[in-house]
């Protein structure tokens, strides 16, 4: 079996610490695993090489007994302690812990008391009062624990963007090599950039026999079920979780089936109607004259465009969102790319609840290729995240001056902080703290209960404040976890356009917040953005191009994003942009 990627490793040491909870095991070996899989994320060497050279146990969070366990992940791909794990747990247990606020403790509990497993025998159990009777539970946790299976049933069948990236471009790579293959690549909404996925589409060229191709992917691995078998079209089921197509056409009707399996389907419809009005017949193999059947040869997407007097339109602004028109109008944007970044904003050092230290952070944001980094640790009320004090912000600016004196003009660190927005709108610092920081990011990250009309308010009386440069992952939302907060965000946005606020994209799979909906109505309003990791480790860094994705979703230039700008001009901006706001905020 195949050596795993560091990622697995470290999925699958939380999966076992999460294992151990539910067993009953000792907290202390569950919280080990925990630790040893954000050592495994964290790390800035190759993990292979660190098994190889014995030195994996001397990485702090790494026991002997851990390092051996890694090790026999990455060398062999499988840990039989983890199969044998698993297999004295209901498999239930594990899906009951998606539930917002049901942890290890209260899912073996339940277990224990009611006898019960799986998900619709605890919906159940809920509907007939009898987890409310529980010792430790009640009204108020059996209501949350409905809730949270209704937005379980709600998002069944979407996966996040790492997996399914990941997954598509594995089985990418086994088509492309498949005999006969011309041309491959991946269409739907993977390559659109939509937030999640129900599924994994993949178009192929060949003029050849297409079994040898559709044979390379039903037996790819990680296949768990092929649902169906044809010579144009193979459906499978992955071990993973999402369902995954592969069409087969000839080389003359590729670029015709990328755009259609591509989508939107309201694009689609709109190309068509397009195509009819110039006396043409699109559909997903050619594009045709209707007065005599011809074909019009096209040999790509850009032709195809053309002979529809359109421009290439970039796959994430397919959405019949106004894309059509203002590639009419030669409006389309010039959408940003990973290159065009400079820098990277918001992170997370060991300080507070990152896995790294800031050296660390600093050294693989430079192997990136990047000119600064925005250090933001938490701010004192995240007690829970190890805030900062007054007196560590202190310690950490010496910190930070330190490392900068040794980078000289070859990198910066920038001083910054998420600062917690209180529930009434304040900041976790006075002013004269927050001015000794170059960047301010303001988030919520507490009492998301409150009504619309008070958490909009709450956001608004943050946004007055002139050291507030960037407002941070603005709606609250976890991807196929947590709805948004209940928000008056075309307010919030109106008043970031004034204030010259900068509104995030926080880049971190599971928020993807602000999302390319509401970022095209702040773009279209003058307002910045950051794509922002909200890396709490090194690995999450890489996190940037799935903010690029949302950034292009939302018709993002790299004008609009502040971190595509070189270091003097954002600090320039930053420090105007903050003289501007206090003069508005000053008595006249």
């Amino acid at each position: 079996m195949a050596a795993l990627e560091r990622s697995r490793v470290a999925e699958i040491l939380e999966e076992i610490g999460l294992l151990l909870e539910l067993a009953g095991e000792n907290p202390f070996k569950s919280r080990a695993y925990q630790n040893a899989a954000r050592a495994v994320r964290g790390l800035d060497r190759d993990l292979e090489q660190l098994v190889r050279s014995g030195e994996l146990k001397k990485i702090k969070g790494i026991g002997p007994a851990i390092a051996e366990k890694i090790a026999t992940l990455v060398r062999e791909g499988r840990l039989q302690y983890h199969e044998n794990l698993k297999q004295q747990i209901p498999p239930g247990l594990l899906e009951w812990l998606e539930i917002p606020g049901l942890g290890p403790k209260k899912a073996r509990a339940i277990h224990l008391a009611l006898g019960i497993s799986s998900l619709g025998e605890l919906e159940h159990a809920c509907r007939e009062n009898r987890v409310r009777d529980l010792p430790g539970f009640g009204e108020n946790s059996q209501r949350k624990i409905l809730e949270g299976i209704e937005r379980l049933k709600g998002r069944a069948g979407r996966f996040l963007q790492p997996l399914v990236r990941r997954e598509a471009a594995r089985l990418l790579e086994i088509v492309r090599r498949a005999p006969g293959v011309g041309r491959a690549e991946v269409a739907g909404s993977v390559r659109r950039c939509l937030e999640t996925s129900k599924d994994i589409d993949l178009v192929a060229s060949c003029d050849a026999d297409t079994a040898p191709v559709m044979e390379s992917f039903a037996t790819a691995a990680g296949v768990a079920e092929v649902t169906s078998r044809g010579p144009t079209r193979t459906s499978v089921r992955l071990a993973a979780g999402p369902a995954a197509d592969l069409r087969v056409v000839p080389e003359a009707s590729y670029p015709f089936a990328l755009m259609y399996f591509t989508g939107s389907k309201a694009h689609n419809i709109a190309l068509r109607a397009r195509a009819q009005k110039r006396g043409l017949k699109l559909n997903e193999y050619a594009l045709e004259r209707e007065a005599d059947g011809t074909g019009v040869f096209c040999r790509d997407e850009a032709e195809i465009y053309g002979a529809l007097d359109l421009p290439w339109i970039p796959p994430e602004l397919r959405e019949d969102a106004g894309e059509i028109e203002a590639a009419e109008r030669g409006a389309l944007p010039k959408l940003v790319e990973r290159e065009d970044l400079k820098g990277i904003l918001h992170v997370h050092s060991d300080w507070s609840d990152g896995v790294n230290t800031i050296e660390q952070l600093a050294e693989a944001a430079r192997a990136m290729g990047l000119q600064y980094l925005g250090l933001c640790d938490h701010s004192r009320s995240a007690g829970y995240a190890g805030g900062l004090t007054i007196e560590r912000v202190r310690e950490q600016h010496a910190a930070i001056d330190e490392l900068n004196a040794r980078y000289g003009r070859a990198f910066r660190i920038l001083k910054g902080i998420e600062v917690d927005i209180l529930p009434d709108g304040s900041l976790d610092y006075p002013d004269e703290v927050l001015a000794s920081f170059e960047i301010v990011v303001a988030s919520v990250h507490s009492r998301f209960n409150l009504s619309r009309e008070e958490q909009t308010a709450r956001m608004l009386q943050a946004l007055e404040n002139p050291f507030v440069d960037i407002l941070g992952h603005p709606t609250g939302r976890l991807l196929l976890a947590r709805d948004p907060y209940p928000l008056d965000l075309h307010r919030i946005l109106d008043a970031a356009a004034q204030r010259g606020v900068a509104v995030e994209i926080n880049a971190h799979p599971q928020r993807l917040d602000l999302d390319w909906v509401h970022l095209r109505y702040g773009i279209a309003r003058g307002i910045k953005t950051a794509i922002d990791p909200d890396a709490h480790d090194i690995e999450g860094l890489q996190d940037i191009a799935y903010g690029v994705g949302m950034a292009r979703k939302g018709w993002c230039t790299a004008e609009d994003v502040l971190n595509a700008w070189p270091l003097e001009r954002l600090l320039d901006y930053l420090a105007d942009r903050r003289r501007r706001a206090g003069a508005r905020r000053s008595p006249k």
